[in-house]
């Protein structure tokens, strides 16, 4: 839905930028304590589901630990998987900690409501239980193991699950029991996970990689100029131009809008941009606007991009093409919001995955100004005395020196 725009350039460096931010995860080490209780999270999740890979083959062909003829290599890597579902699950019980008992404020603003402080509880959740399931199975599978029941052979290394035996029953039936039902609920879960996956902020997990390899590379704070503009004023310029000669469009071509009223004005980055955002609030805890008491909240232009997006859509599926509902984004985004920023780019320079809520504002504005001629009093006076006296203030050219004399 989004128009637009390329970002094919400079590959390598694109490349490059993706592998340190997405996947090296640069940025995080910005706030050290979650950094560190990410990563963890970050690397036991995808690590230990590695195991996922052994645990489909064993059900497709009916076999238990089929990876063991790796011999100790396997014991390492069980091991190693153990290991790490201990520190994810310390891990997540801090983030749990941070949000619900020490209700760090990022975590709380007003944009927070009842869906997304829902959805991040119920992240942690799913990795939580997942975890569990994978301890209490390898516990299970141990305590056969030691009974020398068929179809559990000596495999593998369990630091971790093996403490937990004492609190299993003693009979092979109950242990086959627990170790299957484990199996069972582990594979399933994080199959439901992996669906739940697209309704979650957990989208950011996929959406990080195109989204920092797409991202803008020009200087911080520089802007884009709108093509139109920059072609009236080429040509304003050109001294053998003919302003009367007949356009080199089609006649029937739409006029192009200035800037951005709703998400199809957006492009398509900006809209991915949407989709990525993790509502980690880092953005809106460096804004000096909000911490200044201002209503801008630089997540909630992300989050409210993605609503507006998400009715469009629905509004598309229903219709086969969108129908004017009447609504755009400025309905959900005000101008206090808009209008209180201060272009400074903190809240790109704080976001993880490169996200920029900037440019969706600065879009805002164009179209408010360029369109509307809907911006603040004090902005019109000062582009006024921009166009009549080359300068913010409202003094004579002739004058703009004259300080110098006081």
């Amino acid at each position: 839905m989004g128009r637009s725009e390329d970002r094919s350039d400079h590959a390598e460096l694109r490349w490059k930028q993706m592998a340190k931010i997405a996947l090296g995860q640069s940025k995080m080490g910005k706030r050290p304590v979650s950094a560190l209780l990410h990563l963890i999270v970050y690397v036991g999740f995808i690590i230990i589901n590695i195991e996922l890979l052994e645990i489909v083959l064993d059900g497709i062909f009916g076999t238990h630990r089929l990876f063991s003829v790796f011999g100790g290599f396997y014991d390492f890597l069980i091991g190693s998987f153990e290991i790490l579902a201990l520190l994810v699950i310390v891990a997540v019980i801090a983030f749990w900690t941070r949000r619900m008992v020490l209700k760090i404020p990022r975590f709380w603003n007003k944009e927070m409501t009842a869906w997304p402080r829902k959805d991040a509880l119920n992240i942690l959740y799913f990795e939580l239980v997942l975890m569990s399931l994978f301890l209490l199975m390898n516990a299970a599978d141990f305590s056969l193991q030691l009974l020398g029941h068929p179809h559990y052979p000596q495999a593998g290394s369990f630091p971790v699950s093996k403490y937990l035996i004492s609190i299993l029953p003693e009979s092979a039936n109950a242990l086959v029991l627990i170790e299957r039902s484990a199996w069972w609920l582990h594979i399933t879960g994080i199959l439901v996970f992996l669906n739940y996956l697209y309704y979650s902020k957990h989208l950011h997990i996929l959406l990080a990689f195109p989204n920092t390899y797409f991202a803008n590379l020009n200087p911080p704070g520089q802007f884009t100029n709108l093509q139109s503009v920059t072609d009236e004023v080429k040509l304003m310029m050109d001294p053998e131009a003919d302003p009367y000669a007949a356009p080199a469009e089609p006649e029937n071509k739409p006029v192009e809008k200035f800037g951005a009223s709703d998400v199809t004005d957006l492009s398509w980055v900006q809209l991915m941009n949407a989709y990525t955002c993790t509502e980690c609030g880092r953005c809106t805890a460096d804004c000096p606007a909000n911490q200044t008491g201002k209503e801008l909240s630089p997540r909630a232009i992300m989050m409210k991009t993605r609503d507006r997006l998400e009715e469009v859509g629905r509004n598309m599926d229903k219709n086969g093409k969108f129908i004017d509902d009447g609504k755009s984004l400025l309905d959900t985004i005000s101008n206090e919001e808009i209008w209180a920023c201060t272009s400074c780019n903190a809240c790109v320079e704080a976001c993880p995955v490169s996200i920029d809520p900037l440019s969706i504002i600065i879009d805002i504005r164009r179209y408010l100004v360029m369109e509307k001629s809907a911006a603040p009093q004090e902005l019109n006076a000062m582009m006024t005395n921009i166009e009549n006296n080359g300068a913010p203030w409202q003094f004579n050219q002739m004058d703009r020196l004259n300080w110098k004399d006081e």
